[in-house]
């Protein structure tokens, strides 16, 4: 009996061990079961497949099928549950999922591979390599890089990683790189619902829809006449209304309520951004479009544009991202797919960086190091004693001034943000010489620690405490917002009920269409006053120091008045006048004490900016910090005023954005 049930176990496990034999064997025969519930892109252990054909290569995990021209290196197909193409038709195949670039004379490049080989193969991993290698002697037309496009697809893994390594070599031609992107164009038909942020989400226009609209003071800017989803009608679209700072911008896309599916962009590291972690760039749009921006001269203008001298060799590697896909069954539910890809954005970050690209270029974890330590803060009319750096802004760039993180765009940068008693920890940092910055939120001024920090393979430093002492001369007479580097805290007034876009009415109001305009409505017949100990700043200080119109069409400077009472005046002492914008577009701001027609302005920003913040829906550029000295005779005791001109007036976008102002007294 003992055997008989031995035997009957062993012909049951064999069975089960049979089945899933049969059961693979079914699904290879039937390779085009793609009906949503039935798809063959749902099994956990189909691992990596690639097929090599002559102009095209594919790769297949089971759950995603990507399709890349050969040699060129465009994406041409993604396939996933039961969407044959997730990619627009519409488009030729080099524009669906492309690297391209903007450089010189504003022109756009596509980098078009020239050569592909295969990196690495095995079930688990593909990743495969498509070249563009610029040669001097040769009569390209392009700029003068080599750019090696690499993808990479895992088993299991929903989706695919993207990045790319640009090189110059020595000798060649100088150039310059205004921007550099992966920019993938989906299927209009199925993706309508973007997500950029928790508040930023919506029922997007189509491409149609804009073309049937009025275009206002620039081509970005449409107002939706027609729609064909008629509750847009009378709203404003422009790409720049979804721009995002580089620490917020880890994930964004589209989700298709039609088919259940969701089309992701995760950055999981800002490393190879430029300017720091408040850099602005553009992220998902209509089209329905969705970037990784990796470099532009968006909202920091000549700044932000890299510029190689002739002979100027250089190396950069710009990723991996992750292009994440996901599905709900019930497509009711298609909205929570936004909730799932922070989740899967979470963990992205949590792997970074990645242990399986097979590039030299991309140092591995244990070839990383560390930096930690504790910032504090000594600012002695405040406190005698340091104090934590609150919540700081802690990293690690190329070595330059205090302050010059914000102007760099060739090196890596790596950042964090410190606790609430100051202590910091910088992870994953490559090797290589650099020096540490930090600025902190509430504090004025840039932090630079002096000493050159020097970044070797599995080695963690740890700093001394350090402490920081912001720019300071005398007691704070009076000051004038927060410095935070934006102009977000100050009166951003509600959107012309002609212009409005929705999901911006309660959110991110300063993003809103044709603010610039609503300073003249406010402040019809004069400029606007401030009233020390009477004003609030979040009430009584427009966001933005813009141009009026004249009745002749041209533009006319405003000056803004500072009324304050001195009821003391050191007459031989000095006085400190601290001003600091959060953001400039073709301005001049001059500085005037008691006398708006003075000869000579006590300060003058000269000409400043091209960030076109303004028009950009911007709270913030680049950083731009003035002081001047005022002479205590210049005072008078009692009521004084500081009168501040824009004195450029060509265009309703010249301008600046204010940070912070405040006066010092004289030194104690």
């Amino acid at each position: 009996m003992e055997v008989v049930w031995t035997r009957q176990w062993a012909i049951f496990f064999g069975l089960l061990m049979i089945i899933p034999f049969f059961c693979s064997r079914s699904f290879a025969e039937n390779p085009d079961r793609n009906n949503l519930g039935e798809d063959r892109y749902d099994e956990p252990n189909h691992g990596v497949q690639l097929h090599v054909h002559d102009h095209q290569v594919v790769m297949d995990n089971g759950m995603v099928q990507l399709t890349l021209a050969k040699p060129e290196g465009s994406v041409t197909r993604i396939k996933y549950k039961g969407v044959d193409n997730l990619l627009s038709n519409r488009y030729r195949e080099n524009s669906r999922g492309y690297w391209d670039c903007v450089w010189q004379n504003n022109g756009q490049w596509v980098f078009l591979g020239t050569s592909f080989e295969v990196i690495y193969h095995n079930e688990s991993q593909v990743e495969v390599s498509f070249k563009r290698t610029w040669d001097p002697s040769s009569d390209d037309s392009g700029p003068p890089l080599s750019v090696d496009k690499r993808f990479i697809m895992l088993n299991g893994s929903s989706g695919f990683y993207a990045y790319a390594i640009y090189e110059r070599l020595e000798g060649w031609n100088g150039t310059s790189l205004w921007q550099t992107r992966l920019a993938f164009k989906l299927r209009e038909d199925l993706f309508h619902y973007m997500a950029i942020s928790d508040t930023r989400q919506r029922v997007m226009p189509t491409a149609d829809d804009r073309r049937r609209g009025e275009v206002l003071s620039y081509r970005e800017a449409v107002l939706l006449k027609n729609p064909a989803n008629p509750d847009l009608k009378g709203e404003v679209d422009d790409k720049y209304q979804y721009a995002c700072d580089s620490k917020d911008n880890k994930v964004h896309g589209w989700i298709s309520q039609k088919s259940g599916v969701g089309f992701w962009l995760i950055t999981p590291s800002d490393e190879f951004r430029i300017s720091g972690p408040l850099k602005q760039e553009l992220t998902s749009h209509v089209g329905p479009v969705s970037l990784s921006t990796f470099t532009s001269s968006h909202y920091v203008g000549k700044s932000g544009e890299e510029i190689f001298q002739d002979g100027e060799a250089w190396k950069k590697v710009f990723g991996p991202i992750f292009i994440y896909v996901n599905s709900v069954s019930d497509k009711k539910k298609a909205l929570s797919l936004w909730g799932d890809a922070k989740q899967q954005m979470l963990k992205e970050v949590e792997s970074w960086p990645y242990s399986f690209p097979h590039s030299r270029d991309f140092p591995k974890s244990h070839e990383r190091g560390s930096v930690t330590g504790r910032l504090l803060v000594l600012d002695r009319y405040i406190n005698q004693e340091p104090t934590p750096a609150s919540l700081a802004y802690v990293g690690l760039s190329v070595p330059g001034e205090a302050g010059s993180w914000q102007d760099e765009k060739k090196g890596y940068q790596f950042w964090t943000q410190a606790d609430k008693d100051g202590h910091f920890f910088i992870k994953a940092v490559r090797p290589g010489t650099y020096n540490l910055f930090a600025w902190v939120p509430g504090v004025i001024g840039d932090y630079k620690y002096d000493a050159i920090i020097t970044i070797k393979p599995g080695h963690e430093i740890k700093l001394r405490q350090l402490v920081f002492e912001p720019p300071r001369d005398g007691p704070t007479l009076w000051e004038i917002g927060i410095p935070d580097r934006t102009a977000a805290e100050f009166f951003i007034p509600d959107a012309d009920p002609k212009f409005v876009n929705k999901i911006l009415i309660k959110h991110d109001k300063f993003r809103q269409y044709g603010l610039w305009n609503r300073y003249e409505e406010i402040y019809p017949d004069q400029d606007l006053v401030y009233t020390v100990g009477e004003s609030d700043y979040r009430k009584d200080w427009f966001f933005a120091h813009v141009n009026r119109h004249g009745t002749d069409g041209k533009f006319r400077r405003t000056t803004w008045q500072i009324v304050f009472d001195l009821p003391i005046v050191e007459m031989a002492a000095n006085y400190k006048f601290r001003l600091v914008l959060a953001g400039a577009n073709f301005a001049e701001l001059q500085v005037r004490l008691n006398d708006p027609n003075g000869r000579e302005a006590l300060l003058s920003t000269n000409l400043i900016g091209r960030e076109n913040v303004i028009a950009r829906h911007g709270s913030h550029g680049r950083l731009w910090s003035f002081t001047a000295n005022m002479p205590g005779y210049l005072f008078v005791k009692g009521r004084n005023t500081i009168y501040l001109t824009q004195t450029r007036t060509s265009n309703s976008f010249q301008g600046v954005l204010y940070d912070y102002i405040r006066l010092e007294g004289p030194p104690r």
